[in-house]
């Protein structure tokens, strides 16, 4: 059983970031939550925030799919389109300046690992250089065939920050010409890691995670914050259980802790925002 914020919990976490010497943030899609970013948890809510996909009877492993750009590319990027106008104008939450907070105090700063492809650490003040975005991000695109990615090529990734989309939002279709790979005119997509994807170019990921693997050995008492996290899709929270560092695991409906009890470790059962408000006020305390 986990209360939501219990006194016991919240004391043992601030007390792992008061000692720290760097801070690992890792988080999902319940990070944005409280920015007013849904996380489409379950078709419900997937489709209370798209109901043209509802009609249609599209999942959103249907919609979130190569697959989806070649059959209707319109309404792929009618849905993609939507959430890059979205992601650009939300405002990154309290929380994350509590986090830049914490790990300015810190030697050697923050890390984060994500698998958000909504670039809000970036627009929250983090740097792009200490950020990994496992599943890519709706900020870049690239070809639908990955013209440039071949052997012997160099794989092509460019910046959305060009892209002006108009969406029906009502019917989730793009209003107005298809955004196009600049090398071969073909279809362009976001960066992004869909499902049932072999053509995702992962070379700004790697690079992403090359840096990270720089980082972490200079680190001595790393601490690992995960917000968000879940376990449909466990990337993060793998990474997270695999850092070799005490876990803070926030999470309103899924905080349970890993089985190895060589993994120290507290769950909070709350929201982001909340929970990090609740730490915050022991930690500068």
């Amino acid at each position: 059983m986990y209360d939501e914020l219990s006194e016991g919990r919240l004391a043992q976490a601030a007390r792992w970031l008061q000692d720290a010497d760097g801070l690992l943030i890792t988080a999902g899609a319940g990070m944005g939550v409280d920015s007013g970013l849904p996380d489409f948890r379950g078709s419900e809510g997937f489709w209370r925030a798209y109901p043209a996909l509802q009609e249609a009877g599209i999942q959103f492993q249907e919609i979130a799919n190569p697959a989806a750009f070649r059959h209707d590319p319109a309404l792929a990027w009618g849905f993609y389109g939507h959430r890059l106008n979205l992601y650009r104008q939300t405002v990154p939450h309290e929380g994350f300046a509590i986090l830049r907070r914490w790990a300015a105090r810190m030697a050697h700063g923050a890390f984060v690992f994500t698998s958000n492809v909504d670039g809000q650490f970036q627009k929250a003040g983090f740097p792009d250089d200490r950020i990994v975005e496992c599943h890519g991000s709706l900020m870049h695109l690239q070809c639908l065939a990955a013209c440039k990615a071949g052997a012997g090529r160099k794989s092509e990734i460019w910046p959305a920050a060009g892209l002006h989309l108009e969406i029906d939002a009502a019917a989730c279709r793009l209003i107005g010409q298809l955004p196009l790979c600049p090398h071969c005119q073909g279809l362009a997509r976001p960066n992004v890691l869909m499902f049932s994807d072999w053509e995702w170019i992962g070379g700004r990921t790697r690079t992403q995670s090359d840096r990270y693997h720089t980082w972490r050995p200079q680190v001595q008492r790393p601490v690992v914050i995960e917000m968000g996290a879940g376990t449909s899709i466990p990337s993060v929270r793998l990474f997270s259980e695999a850092a070799g560092a005490p876990l803070i695991r926030i999470n309103p409906r899924e905080p349970e802790l890993p089985e190895d009890e060589g993994v120290a470790a507290v769950g909070l059962r709350a929201a982001a925002l909340a929970a990090l408000r609740a730490l915050d006020a022991r930690v500068s305390a």
